[in-house]
């Protein structure tokens, strides 16, 4: 008996490998965006558009756009924003500070002698086996 219904799984491995694959890349794109501080050049772009928008309803949309940008006319949204940002900031330089705190102490190095040593003599400077010549015709088998 077969059933073709909505809830049935008909899903192979491969198809749920590849959406949990694109959900990850999903999650790791949208990690990176907010790590960077794109999400605030996001609500920003929000924020403008929305004051062009509500500029142009009361005068011509020159006088509109250098109102929007001009920075002395924020609206409550970009105050937010700004607040946002400062904070984040804020905490930014207290991890940094953090984080380059180091220890004065100076590193000591000790080398210490084995407990039983031997002075081990030299060998004889001439090596008598390297002078000979080699045998005429070669051996046939390793002797040994």
């Amino acid at each position: 008996m077969t059933s073709d219904g909505p809830l049935d799984n008909s899903w192979t491995a491969t198809d749920k490998k590849d959406v949990l694959r694109r959900a990850g890349n999903l999650l790791l794109i949208v990690a990176l965006l907010s790590a960077t501080g794109t999400h605030w050049m996001m609500l920003q772009s929000v924020a403008w558009a929305t004051m062009l928008a509500d500029n142009a309803r009361t005068s011509s949309l020159p006088a509109a756009i250098e109102k929007t940008f001009d920075g002395r006319h924020p609206c409550a949204l970009c105050k937010k924003i700004a607040k946002g940002r400062q904070s984040e900031k804020k905490s930014d330089q207290q991890n940094e500070l953090k984080k380059l705190e180091f220890c004065n102490a100076s590193i000591v190095f000790v080398i210490n002698p084995p407990d039983h040593f031997i002075l081990i003599g030299e060998r004889e400077a001439s090596l008598p086996n390297l002078t000979k010549a080699p045998p005429v015709p070669p051996p046939r088998s390793l002797p040994g």
